[in-house]
């Protein structure tokens, strides 16, 4: 799959075979005060510390959704603008369609690439929300790798420091914020430290939390 990758984004060879010798002599072993077990290779999972491996994690996921984005069309915004079905950041891969049937096929074609990279999603750690008239759908309900994909009205899903889930409200959002607010003043103004840190602490640490 990094091979894949690396031909598809025109890598210079010289950094494809220097990658390549580099990965297949990757190896660990674990010790213990009385024991070190063999080397062993690593072939899953990116090794903390490798600065290259995040990169070309990223590159291999934009192949894999570059082949999964043509099983749904863009998603029509109206005035001539459109979104792209597929959008992700690292490993965290939104599907936005239009259609449940286009929903289904762009899932069953991630679970194949997928499985083929000898990867696999996490379905309790995902969630969906279908809509219909600007209502959540509660009976239409999503699968991956042969597992039901919670609802935000089963188990609401916190992001950016935010919950989100079926109403779709920002109603008790005023209230979290000034609660959160509070709370924090009250522990900065208790911390031992001079006036001038308390309001770094303000600046700095507090009002980007609350933004």
């Amino acid at each position: 799959m990094i091979q894949l990758a690396l031909r598809m984004y025109h890598i210079p060879e010289v950094i494809q075979v220097m990658l390549d010798d580099y990965f297949s002599g990757f190896l660990m072993r674990f010790s213990t005060n009385d024991y070190t077990t063999n080397c062993i290779n690593v072939e899953v999972g990116i090794a903390m510390g490798c600065t290259i491996l995040p990169i070309l994690f990223v590159m291999a996921m934009e192949v894999i959704l570059k082949a999964a984005e043509g099983s749904a069309g863009p998603i029509n915004l109206g005035s001539g603008c459109s979104m792209p079905p597929l959008k992700a950041f690292m490993d965290d891969t939104t599907i936005i369609c239009s259609k449940e049937d286009e929903t289904r096929r762009m899932l069953r074609r991630l679970d194949v690439l997928m499985s083929w990279c000898r990867m696999e999603f996490k379905p309790k750690k995902s969630r969906s929300l279908s809509l219909r008239k600007g209502k959540a759908d509660e009976a239409t309900t999503f699968t991956v790798a042969e597992q039901q994909i919670p609802t935000v009205s089963q188990e609401p899903v916190k992001s950016l420091r935010r919950w989100y889930d079926s109403s779709m409200k920002d109603t008790r959002r005023g209230a979290e914020t000034l609660e959160l607010a509070s709370e924090s003043l009250l522990v900065i103004n208790k911390c031992r430290i001079q006036g001038k840190f308390k309001i770094w602490c303000l600046q700095f640490m507090l009002i980007p939390k609350l933004l």
